[in-house]
């Protein structure tokens, strides 16, 4: 980005410091932060679309209409500046040695587009050989899984997927899984051209041992290491230096408090693809670097993108600020966790340390969740009935092996909780009391999981 760009410009117009009323934000104003939420739900599911606090959203709407007042002026002298000051912001957060190693774009969807895509061509242009492969977790999520079916296999790559071991009870089991996999990608003379790894699978949630997975895969010479991780920042330490990976990605509206949608893609300076690497969406900015192609692809609200320093501003209200609310966040879901499973009778699916600001506790086996649509069921259920929004997930026992067991059978569903700053003990206190409500009735088998 040069400086004497014009659009660049200046933000003379940039949002004013507002002063700060107290040393560390109170729990009155926590609540005033989060007044929009509807008072009705318990939102124990911040995992999948995260939340945003009053006075980003009150920052988001100045640069909403800073745009309309003046849409021009905007886009010449505002929004290149503003979007560096949010790269450097990232950049300071995760640890990156250039601001022009951070990309931001909407998502972590985008994320795997841009950098399956550029995998998809070096298939297509004999670069790499049909049948080299690409290896990820089975649990990766389905819009990665996409994607490498419409850039990578039909240019003529393969893909080995590794069952994620769940429940999990250390790193290690996991680290083996993938040394399989990437020995798989490897057979018949065969490379392995990118492995995809989850920090922080979604469903089941784990914490994997990121930094030991990139090493291993460096051992084993795959040729690019993508770290796809929609719930990163905020919620788990990011040093992207130190985890060494070729790409990381992460969203910023699920754990950093920013609005829908913005996420940041590091690509390492001395990475060979760096060069090459597109936006998918084709804009004026095409072939001036990533970073640039995604700050402007046409006309749109980038106010998300804008908002990351008030974001910060924020999260620096709360004791320890990052650290201290990942501390917080992971201590109370863990404690949530254990209290719903000692209700309950079952256990919690993966050791603490391997928890973020999400645990995942195994459901009792007498609710008899037989399919990933009982499952669904059950989540209406629980949203519609008691006013509980948490996500369920089906995990079948199959013929031959060993499953997790309560007292009264086999386990075959969880509950993914998240905890954020705005919950309280009452959100899991009513979804504890729901699910022995339900328990309670002897017809609940009837009455959810059947039509």
């Amino acid at each position: 980005m040069e400086a004497e760009d014009p659009r660049n410009g200046d933000v003379s117009h940039h949002l004013p410091k507002k002063p700060r009323l107290t040393e560390f934000i109170t729990e009155s104003e926590i609540r005033d932060e989060f007044s929009h939420h509807d008072p009705n739900v318990a939102r124990i599911n911040n995992g999948s679309f995260g939340s945003c606090p009053k006075s980003v959203l009150a920052d988001q709407r100045i640069w909403q209409l800073k745009f309309l007042q003046q849409p021009d002026e905007f886009y010449f002298k505002t929004l290149r500046k503003g979007i560096l000051h949010s790269q450097t912001v990232i950049k300071n957060l995760i640890n990156a040695d250039d601001v022009e190693e951070i990309s931001l774009i909407d998502n972590a969807t985008t994320a795997a587009a841009i950098v399956l895509q550029q995998i998809g061509r070096l298939f297509s242009d004999g670069k790499f050989q049909r049948g080299d492969t690409v290896v990820m977790l089975h649990c990766a999520y389905e819009a990665v899984k996409k994607s490498i079916q419409a850039y990578v296999t039909r240019a003529g790559g393969s893909v080995v997927e590794i069952c994620l071991p769940f429940p999990v009870n250390s790193s290690e089991e996991i680290i083996a899984e993938f040394r399989k996999g990437l020995l798989e990608g490897k057979s018949n003379g065969k490379k392995v051209r990118l492995a995809i790894i989850d920090h922080i699978t979604s469903m089941p949630c784990v914490v994997t041992h990121v930094k030991e997975l990139v090493k291993l895969c460096r051992e084993e010479g795959v040729d690019q290491v993508f770290v796809d991780v929609a719930h990163a920042l905020g919620s788990v330490k990011v040093d992207v230096k130190e985890i060494g990976a070729d790409f990381y990605v992460s969203n910023l509206h699920k754990w950093f408090f920013c609005p829908p949608s913005v996420a940041f893609l590091y690509c390492r300076k001395n990475n060979v693809l760096i060069s090459s690497l597109h936006h998918p969406v084709v804009s004026h900015e095409y072939g001036n670097g990533l970073p640039i192609e995604s700050s402007w692809i046409g006309t749109r609200d980038y106010s998300s993108q804008l908002v990351v320093p008030s974001a910060l501003e924020f999260v620096n209200r709360f004791k320890g600020g990052v650290d201290g609310i990942i501390k917080r966040n992971h201590e109370k879901v863990v404690e949530m966790g254990k209290m719903l499973a000692e209700s309950w009778g079952t256990s919690i699916g993966a050791s603490p340390e391997m928890c973020a600001g999400m645990v995942m506790i195994s459901l009792p086996s007498r609710l008899h969740v037989k399919s990933q649509d009982d499952a669904l069921r059950l989540r209406s259920c629980l949203r519609d009935d008691y006013g509980v929004e948490v996500p369920i997930h089906y995990q079948a026992v199959k013929d031959g092996e060993y499953g997790v067991k309560d007292k009264d059978g086999f386990i075959t569903a969880y509950a993914r909780i998240s905890f954020q700053v705005y919950n309280t003990l009452d959100d899991y206190f009513r979804l504890r009391d729901a699910i022995n409500q339900l328990l309670e009735d002897p017809q609940i088998s009837e009455k959810l999981f059947t039509g």
